[in-house]
């Protein structure tokens, strides 16, 4: 997107420990008054990580964080003579990070992503939102601000920023949506199932995320997907909109394409984690009849280890109070 959005937008108060306490409200008392699945979400967020505060990091602010020797560039106006005088080095006083980091989030809406192969099993589409949402609120306990690739809204962080992200949800962000790319130094979470073309894929990702931002791709899919199970004479309906009758396709004998299938399946997903790899990002498969907490989890820890590499400067030789 446009630069602007290295802006905050909003100036709630309102995270950290107090946001963290928010989130955590027992489920039955938030049913009363939230969206099921913002409810779900914050549920989800709580199993991952209970009552979890900001993580403190060195930058900007007025609590203290740690000494460091004088390196080269440093202004004079940062020396603590205090410190300094005790030795025969010259030392800094760093405050703890008080600017927030931004994570760009992106959901795929496309017509694929409402399938689910039963009943029983969400569709893609509603884990990808469940997802989105939870990984949303454990951001905002960090301090973080968000933001939702594709919808023309600034980065928030605070109270209003998950029904802000809960409302964007409802617009059209498929792979061929989003025109502009997020702001430079800024961190992207990508949901889809990713079975698009290859080549389309990556136009995309030129188009969402300027060179050198960091990222995460996680691709959704129903356990059909994974395995195609089924026997006998299938049809296979296009499920995009106004869709020809024939572009469905009809297969006699499933299992007779059934390795065919399993082997394309492999190949897509070689390329998207070698796509990944180019880029320096990082890449996971997630079925929907996994339990939501388990890349929620990995998503957390990869993010919580980026924002907080980005947030120390290069060569850092800290030296405790």
């Amino acid at each position: 997107m446009s630069s602007n959005q290295d802006r905050t937008s909003d100036p709630d108060s309102g995270s950290g420990p107090e946001l963290g306490l928010e989130l955590g409200i027992a489920a039955e008392s938030l049913g009363a008054r939230l969206p099921p699945l913002l409810v779900a979400a914050l549920r989800v967020a709580e199993t991952v990580s209970p009552g979890a505060h900001g993580r403190r990091r060195v930058g900007l602010g007025e609590s203290f964080w740690q000494f460091r020797a004088y390196q080269a560039g440093d202004t004079i106006d940062r020396i603590d003579w205090r410190q300094s005088a005790k030795g025969d080095r010259l030392y800094i006083r760093e405050t703890e990070w008080t600017a927030a980091q931004t994570v760009w989030l992106w959901r795929d809406s496309g017509p694929g992503l409402a399938y689910h192969s039963k009943r029983a099993l969400p569709t893609k589409r509603s884990r990808a939102d469940l997802l989105l949402l939870a990984l949303s609120a454990l951001l905002l306990r960090g301090g973080e601000r968000i933001g939702l690739l594709g919808v023309d809204a600034l980065p928030r962080s605070g109270r209003g920023a998950l029904a802000a992200i809960l409302a964007g949800l409802q617009r059209d962000t498929n792979l061929n949506a989003i025109d502009r790319p997020a702001a430079r130094h800024a961190t992207l979470v990508l949901f889809s199932d990713f079975l698009d073309p290859i080549g389309d894929i990556a136009r995309a990702f030129d188009r969402m995320a300027p060179p050198g931002a960091p990222a995460e791709l996680v691709q959704i899919l129903d356990p059909a997907e994974l395995a195609l199970p089924f026997s006998g004479r299938v049809r296979f309906r296009e499920m995009a909109a106004h869709a020809s009758p024939d572009a469905d396709v009809l297969a006699p004998r499933v299992e007779a394409i059934q390795a065919a299938y399993i082997e394309a399946l492999r190949r897509q997903q070689e390329s998207l984690a070698a796509l990944a790899r180019s880029r320096g990002w990082g890449f996971m498969v997630h079925p929907t009849d996994e339990a939501p907490e388990v890349p929620l989890r990995a998503l957390h820890g990869r993010l919580s280890a980026r924002i907080g590499e980005g947030a120390r400067p290069p060569n850092d030789t800290g030296v405790g109070a």
